[in-house]
């Protein structure tokens, strides 16, 4: 679009989440994938083509349904190390300036001319100036620090009502529709597993991670939000394969949850769950040459479920920590998973077989990822909040910029015990098979007396339950496309972002290729 762009990278790696370890693309519909984040995916593709790339594995003994096209221009899996090769060939022949481990000063950092950011202040030191602003962040940290507002947490269904919303306790499967939602009945625990450290046992306290508090009222909001883990890229080539090791810190008792779940089977541990891995707590999906994208799955995973709730406001250090403990309590699962006399033989013959990978995240002493799966932070409130009605298709955007297609999907958010004395998860929404639906261009933009020229595309205006099916990488992509496009138009007609004119960006959209409306048949 001819302008200058300076890119302003927290960490030493780029591209997030999609060079952080989530390789199997979470889709939707592949139909509403347009623009460059589509050209990501063909550039994935023309590099997995050529079969000089496929050194661990032979290009025909790999198979993963997202490719099962054969007529697609695209591939949507992937290995983190060539995410970031194909991001880096991309952007290094285009007008960037990129510059990494470099944070916003969120205490005063930011300065504002009216309702117009002029600078902003690194905790390094360096000012930068600009006309327009994009918070492209997991968190919001810049959309916060200038002003605009914003919630954390779940909406009761009341205020927008919605269905899907709030504390999700029902473990009765809801009908939306003419579809059905599976809510709290999945990755949760099976039944009577004990909470105390001493079985039966009030007095002795409750086991690590189990709140303490009631989960609240079906439906009703809270300042919670669904849990993160790391997508990890395991592999079983010898050649490539670094054992899980057990932590030095590793306290045996932080995954006294996970044995009593396996050891409360009434029968074979095969039968405990009727979806997913029978055995592992995991989706190990498979990536090229012998590596996964490895996610949670059940009721005791990788998920840390309700460890995370401070971390949208925390400060850089305090979240650091709650990093670093995600971090140890994953590793720490799955040398248990791998090793630990507790967990059923049969489990450890499968885990122990995998291992991190030797050629990914060399820039990290032990080879795992760093970026961790901020699933939802902040969530900006601006003139036009997408909802689950948006989702269902009951409301249609009138200025739309991208469309999504992926299900509303929420992680569980907090543990607690149930009046039963047993150990539960609650916050699961998994509500799946509506079409792609358009997204507001005012949903990335401020109120016009909070901010004039910045944009976020990836803390968008949205409800719990909206964001969950709009927060899937290819969406972003798509959204932040449409915001520079969108802060592009601005600088041209020395306009506030609100005032600029749509029918114009619009037209510019589909020239550059970004699906606005589908194909009617």
């Amino acid at each position: 679009m001819n302008k200058t762009v300076l890119l302003i990278e927290p960490t030493n790696r780029i591209g997030g989440l999609t060079t952080g370890g989530l390789g199997a693309t979470d889709i939707g519909s592949k139909i509403a994938i347009g623009g460059i984040s589509r050209e990501f995916y063909q550039n994935i593709k023309k590099y997995y083509d050529n079969p000089e790339n496929w050194t661990r594995q032979d290009k025909a003994d790999y198979s993963e349904s997202r490719n099962r096209d054969q007529n697609d221009d695209a591939m949507w899996t992937f290995e983190p190390s060539v995410a970031l090769q194909v991001y880096k060939e991309m952007i290094k022949n285009e007008s960037i300036d990129l510059v990494y481990n470099k944070r916003l000063l969120r205490n005063g950092g930011v300065k504002k001319g009216g309702t117009f950011i002029t600078e902003i202040t690194m905790e390094s030191g360096e000012v930068y100036k600009g006309k327009m602003f994009i918070d492209a962040s997991y968190e919001g940290d810049l959309m916060a620090s200038a002003g605009v507002s914003y919630i954390i947490g779940r909406e009761s269904n009341k205020l927008y009502g919605e269905t899907l919303n709030g504390v999700q306790l029902d473990k009765i499967n809801k009908t939306i529709g003419n579809r059905i939602s599976h809510n709290a009945l999945h990755h949760n625990f099976i039944n009577r597993v004990d909470p105390y450290v001493i079985k039966g046992n009030p007095d002795s306290g409750l086991l690590p991670y189990i709140s303490s508090d009631p989960p609240g009222i079906d439906g009703e909001g809270d300042n919670k939000i669904q849990a993160y883990c790391f997508r990890m890229t395991l592999t079983d080539h010898p050649d490539n394969r670094i054992p899980f090791k057990k932590p030095e810190n590793y306290n045996e008792l932080n995954y006294e949850l996970l044995f009593r779940n396996y050891e409360a089977a009434e029968g074979p541990i095969e039968e405990m769950y009727s979806y997913g891995d029978p055995l592992v707590p995991w989706i190990n999906t498979p990536m090229p040459n012998r590596k996964t994208d490895t996610n949670n799955q059940k009721g005791f995973s990788t998920d840390f479920i309700g460890q995370n709730h401070a971390y949208p406001e925390a400060s850089y250090e305090e979240r650091d920590k709650i990093v670093e403990e995600h971090l140890n309590y994953q590793k720490g699962l799955m040398w248990t998973l791998a090793y630990h006399p507790r967990i059923p033989q049969k489990v450890r013959d499968v885990v122990s077989q995998w291992g991190v990978c030797k050629d990914e995240y060399t820039e990290n002493e032990d080879n795992w990822t760093r970026q961790l799966y901020i699933r939802e932070a902040r969530r900006m409130v601006s003139d036009y909040v997408m909802t689950q009605k948006n989702c269902e298709g009951i409301e249609v955007a009138e200025d739309p910029i991208a469309m999504a297609g992926y299900g509303m999907d929420s992680h569980h958010v907090q543990r607690y015990v149930d009046v039963n004395g047993f150990v539960q998860n609650e916050g699961n929404v998994e509500a799946r098979g509506y079409p792609p639906y358009p997204v507001s261009y005012r949903s990335i933009i401020p109120r016009k007396d909070e901010c004039s020229n910045l944009l976020v595309p990836v803390c968008l205006s949205a409800s719990h339950i909206a964001f969950g099916s709009l927060r899937m990488e290819p969406v972003f992509m798509i959204l932040g496309q449409s915001a520079a496009m969108a802060a592009s138009q601005a600088i041209d007609e020395n306009k506030k972002i609100q005032d600029i004119s749509y029918p114009k960006l619009l037209e510019t959209l589909l020239k550059y290729k970004q699906i606005i409306t589908l194909p009617v048949h």
